[in-house]
């Protein structure tokens, strides 16, 4: 009997292989899931995480458990995902600071963002959006700026989150004009002092800010994205200023450990697409702040994350931004 040749061996293996992950997938989830979300309970991103799982459990037929852990920029839920088991049940939900600036902010972190994880989906972002007190003078993007530039660093600005401060470099990157931060450790002092004209501007999330702006309490003058928001439809965006190619926002990308298999991946990724194109879920997401995401597939949210880690990191290094 001749034996079998090379060629039979590497079609037969290829047949195992893929009826083996054809199995897996299927098989996949038959427990509940742990998604860990590395903010504090009843934050935007957090909010949002329940409101995405829920309707991604509906649809699995499985439980999703939320698994809050704070910390350190988020690097606390990051690490512990990391260094999960990588069977698909155990999931991050990582952010521009997790997998984009904080490789920048920190000296050094417990994980690679790069190298320990792999992308599953794209959940959406929010905008930031520059405010200013109804009084201050200034209330368009030009005015803000023709006025930083005639009397430059007295322009005083609360910063509550390095997300903030990274939208100021990049205001002053595209600008020309210089603002003086004032650091805020949390939006509620910054909003405070915003409106009793302790500071003459503040950046923060569209989250936090759009009540106040809708109320008229603040005014919001210009959003960090490259199109307007859906939560204020009304203020313009700094690109519509003239300052070209201004797109920053806080963004969401839900994660697997590294050595997840990939049609666990990509059957994530399959059903949070259908997740998110969910008229309901967008409404409810869009009333949180957020614009929804969910048309990339993993490669696509691998490239994303690529481009934002590199606009993330040159912003930090060259204002010289270090995590508090």
């Amino acid at each position: 009997m001749k034996p079998l040749r090379p060629i039979f061996w590497v079609a037969f293996i290829s047949i195992i292989a893929t009826w083996t992950g054809a199995a897996h997938a299927q098989a996949y989830p038959n427990r509940p899931i742990r998604l860990i979300v590395p903010f504090a309970a009843g934050q935007g991103a957090d909010a949002a995480a329940r409101l995405v799982a829920q309707k991604l459990s509906d649809n699995l037929k499985q439980p999703i458990v939320i698994d809050n852990r704070p910390g350190a920029g988020g690097n606390i839920g990051a690490e512990a995902v990391a260094k999960a088991s990588p069977d698909g049940y155990t999931l991050l939900v990582g952010s521009n600071g997790t997998h984009a600036a904080n490789a920048a902010l920190y000296a050094s972190l417990p994980f690679n963002p790069q190298t320990d994880f792999v992308p599953v989906s794209y959940i959406g972002n929010v905008a930031m959006v520059l405010l200013a007190a109804p009084g201050f003078q200034a209330q368009t993007p030009k005015d803000v700026i023709a006025l930083a530039k005639a009397k430059p660093d007295t322009v005083s600005v609360a910063i509550p989150s390095s997300t903030a401060r990274v939208v100021l470099e990049m205001l002053h990157k595209t600008s020309g004009a210089r603002l003086n931060p004032i650091g805020y450790k949390a939006s509620a002092g910054a909003m405070t002092d915003l409106m009793g004209g302790h500071v003459n501007l503040s950046i923060d999330t569209v989250i936090a800010a759009a009540p106040h702006v809708t109320s008229g309490k603040l005014v919001g003058v210009a959003v960090s994205t490259a199109k307007r928001t859906y939560a204020l439809p009304n203020v313009p965006t700094f690109t519509e200023a003239g300052l070209e190619g201004f797109d920053l926002a806080a963004w969401n990308v839900w994660f697997a450990p590294k050595g997840t298999p990939v049609d666990i991946v990509n059957k994530l990724n399959d059903e949070l697409r259908k997740v998110l194109v969910d008229a309901d879920v967008q409404a409810r997401l869009r009333a949180l702040g957020y614009e929804p995401g969910g048309t990339q597939n993993p490669k696509e949210v691998g490239g994303f994350v690529a481009d934002e880690t590199r606009k993330w990191g040159d912003l930090i290094r060259a204002a010289g931004i270090k995590a508090e």
